[in-house]
């Protein structure tokens, strides 16, 4: 039955990329993001119509199924910016790729699920543990976990696995907990695959996770339009409680109420600037659990004049 549960439920996760019309020259209105069908894009997602009402720009939404085919698109110029992991928009700035992070993507939203018989850090010692990608916030939680623990990544085996599958491995035993962007955590608890050890602001307070980031090219040569996107997209933050938040997510994402209902209990919109503080202790935390040595500076990635 569990089985049949989780196949019903993936079935309205993320998709194979989707990018359409990736080589051609977006008229001077069109705004292209990039984006995963992931709660932590539900801004992104709810601004699209407002924008073209108000002012007249038409955001294109660019759904893609990973991180690795987003992210090529975006260090590439395909797109005029992503909802993207803030650590992989970060590690491409390093690499020379003319990005800006102009906007966090949401406010917590992460959640560490483990097995049911695992009820503290400890207990991970041995353990399987399954995060999106090395270069991310997830990578982060985990070490807070395990430092929770007197324990550290030494002591069990982190293995990166595609976010649809991770519910379906807790269940049936190939991993013991994971962490990753949701909706895919409230899978895990809706189907009783697994529970809740810790929430992101029980690990790390003001934690970073995904930010709105555009291409460098597109704040020069649109500044206007720029300056338009982000007012927009930091106001329909703002606007998305957590009936709004819904609507939006099944609207794109086409996911059950239950798995819903329980995802949106633990993220928020609101706010959605980078302050100098939180990116700061990001930086710290990027560098002490070696995802990176020299991460961009404040004043070097971060645009947070709009």
């Amino acid at each position: 039955m569990k089985k049949k549960i989780l196949t019903l439920l993936l079935a309205g996760a993320l998709s194979p990329a989707l990018f359409t019309g990736c080589g051609n020259k977006p008229s001077e209105n069109t705004v292209k993001i990039a984006y995963l069908p992931i709660t932590h894009s539900l801004a992104v997602l709810e601004e699209a119509e407002e924008l073209e009402k108000e002012n007249g720009i038409k955001i294109e939404l660019v759904k893609f199924g990973s991180w690795p085919e987003l992210l090529d698109a975006l260090n590439t110029g395909k797109v005029d910016g992503a909802s993207v992991l803030i650590e992989l928009a970060m590690k491409s700035k390093q690499e020379g790729v003319g990005i800006k992070a102009v906007a966090l993507g949401h406010r917590d939203g992460n959640v560490v699920i483990v097995s049911n018989d695992i009820n503290s850090p400890a207990d991970l010692k041995g353990k399987t543990f399954a995060i999106p990608h090395r270069q991310s916030s997830h990578n982060i939680l985990l070490n807070e976990t395990l430092a929770k623990g007197g324990l550290s990544v030494d002591d069990i085996n982190v293995t990166e696995l595609a976010p649809t599958e991770m519910p379906s491995a807790l269940a049936s035993g190939q991993i013991d907990g994971y962490c990753v962007a949701e909706p895919f955590g409230a899978m895990g608890v809706a189907t009783n695959a697994g529970k809740v050890l810790y929430s992101s602001e029980e690990l790390w307070e003001d934690s970073i996770c995904c930010g709105l980031v555009l291409t460098d090219s597109f704040i020069e040569n649109r500044s206007d339009d720029a300056k338009s996107f982000v007012e927009s997209y930091k106001k329909a933050g703002n606007n998305l409680d957590k009936e709004t938040a819904k609507a939006t997510a099944k609207k794109y994402f086409k996911q059950n109420d239950d798995v819903l209902d329980i995802s949106l209990q633990w993220i928020s919109y609101n706010n959605l600037d980078i302050t100098e503080e939180t990116y700061n202790a990001l930086v710290e935390k990027v560098k002490a659990y070696g995802l990176s040595d020299n991460p961009p500076a404040y004043s070097e990635f971060v645009k947070n004049d709009y």
